[in-house]
Order: C-alpha cells, then structure tokens, then sequence
C-alpha cells in the first residue's frame, strides 16, 4: 500500500534535481533534456515490454510520444530552423508512429529504431556548443 521511506525519498530527490534542472537552463539544455527523457522513455518502455509489463509499457511509449509531440515538435521553429527543422519535424512525426504502433503490436524492434533514429540526433545535439548568453555558436 505504501513505498518504502527510502524509495519515496529517492523518488521525491529525482524529481527535485530534474526540476532543478530545468529552472537553471537555457533553450539548448532544455531540449538536450527533452532529448534525455525520451531515450529513457522508450529505454523503460523496452524493459517493460521484455518482462511482460504492458501497463508500464504503454505509460513509457505515452511519456515518450508527449515528449515528441509537445516537447521538440512544438520547440521547432521552421522559419529560423529551415530545412533542419522541417526535416527534424518529419523524424519526429516518424517517430510518433512507430512508438504508436510498437505500443499497439507489441513490438520492441519498433523501440528500437525509434532509438537508432533519435539517439544520434541527442548525440548532435549535445556537440553543438553554447554561448555564455545561451546562444548556441557553431
């Protein structure tokens, strides 16, 4: 009926660092952070999927479709971002439909591509440097 002191104490650090995260960063970290969640997302939605547990399962691939939908899909700018942009827009909209039809089939190697698609993308985006103003330099 109730969690562990312990857990509960764990549960309740993780999310004040990750709001102490996000309170202290610029655009750049925001999105390196959207970038994070979503990796972990489908990484738990995989495990999940492995040890049977649908519910959870469904719960990660919703986090990470929201992270997608409303987090780096609706970040993008296409008139500053241009083609980048329009061309992250479709990987992300890609994206969303394989997470949907992994959750609805069951299908860890749907997770996977997801992952094979976004990780080099995280992975970009977190070499790109940032100016002291939070401007990113290239």
């Amino acid at each position: 009926m109730f969690t562990p002191v312990s857990n509960r104490a764990a549960s309740a650090y993780q999310r004040i660092k990750v709001e102490t995260s996000v309170d202290g960063a610029n655009p750049h970290q925001l999105v390196a952070l959207l970038y994070e969640a979503l990796l972990r997302a489908v990484a738990a939605a995989r495990s999940a999927l492995a040890r049977g547990d649908i519910a959870t399962k469904g719960a990660e691939i919703s986090k990470a479709v929201r992270i997608l939908e409303e987090g780096l899909k609706a970040g993008l700018n296409v008139e500053a971002g241009g083609e980048v942009a329009l061309n992250l827009r479709g990987v992300y909209g890609y994206c969303v439909g394989r997470l949907t039809q992994a959750n609805l089939k069951n299908d860890d190697a749907r997770l996977v591509e997801v992952l094979a698609l976004i990780e080099p993308i995280a992975q970009a985006w977190g070499q790109i440097q940032t100016r002291p103003d939070g401007a990113q330099g290239f």
